[in-house]
């Protein structure tokens, strides 16, 4: 039986390992068939194919673009992408623009609590294309200001806190958009991460199937089997295909391992079913 994890980061974006290193570790737990997700870029999938291309493993391109949607930043994932597709490209490029300033502004707020250097100290780990939230938590542990990226997140990251500032990224229709020209299948990422109540879930996946999205993300990095069940069910009801995937950004998040996570019910019909 095939295993598909369609859902990771590599050091191109927000996560611990190269491109190399993520597909060999993918290879180690088994995984035949593997999406390298980035967010708002797709830098990574050059060296990715190369090294799957000495393994025993089916790398697919994809990406993972950040979204604003109703006061909420939601996540669609696009599968079996184009890389070379100039829209997507030039959507990515914008979204990182954005990126770069929404990090010098958590910045100078971390500046004025009475933290400095936080702009250079998140660069150190940041990737060329991508200063996230998450290098800036790298930073704040490093400066003994919390004592995990869980903490940094509670205490200065989230609204109300010194360095929160809110994301204004694309929209649902221009991300499904970007990745449907690209040849790609876009899929909403862990649906039941964004803490929203059940109507407004369902209004953002009637939005998302009117935009032309295809997929839900059923199984997804550690879940309950009763969230298994209710994103399974919300696929059947809405007629999207399924997919599957860690998540996986690096080996210290260990309830996040590359091609952990629950089985796709028997009732979902799979993305990959569009691929052979």
């Amino acid at each position: 039986m095939t295993h598909y994890d369609l859902h990771c980061h590599s050091t191109a974006s927000d996560g611990a390992l190269s491109p190399k290193a993520l597909v060999e570790r993918a290879v180690q737990q088994g995984v035949d068939v593997l999406a390298l997700t980035d967010h708002d870029g797709t830098e990574g999938i050059t060296a990715a194919l190369e090294a799957a291309a000495d393994q025993p493993l089916t790398l697919i391109p994809g990406v993972e673009i950040s979204v604003s949607w109703n006061s909420s930043t939601v996540h669609i994932v696009g599968l079996n992408i184009d890389i070379k597709n100039a829209k997507l490209q030039n959507g990515l490029a914008n979204i990182r623009q954005y990126r770069q300033q929404r990090a010098e502004q958590i910045a100078q707020r971390l500046e004025k609590s009475g933290i400095s250097g936080a702009l250079e100290g998140a660069g150190k780990y940041a990737s060329k294309t991508m200063l996230g939230r998450m290098h800036f938590a790298q930073f704040l542990v490093e400066q003994g200001h919390a004592s995990n990226a869980k903490d940094v997140f509670k205490r200065f990251l989230v609204r109300g806190k010194p360095g929160y500032v809110p994301g204004q990224w694309t929209d649902l229709e221009s991300a499904v958009e970007w990745i449907t020209e690209a040849g790609g299948q876009a899929v909403i990422a862990h649906p039941l991460r964004y803490k929203m109540t059940g109507t407004k879930l369902r209004r953002l996946i009637d939005e998302f199937k009117t935009a032309g999205g295809q997929a839900i993300e059923v199984s997804s990095g550690h879940q309950h089997p009763d969230q298994l069940r209710n994103v399974a069910a919300l696929a059947k009801h809405y007629d999207l295909l399924a997919s599957c995937g860690s998540d996986f950004h690096g080996p210290e998040q260990t309830w996040s391992e590359l091609g952990r996570f629950l089985p796709l019910p028997a009732s979902c019909k799979p993305v990959w079913s569009l691929w052979h």
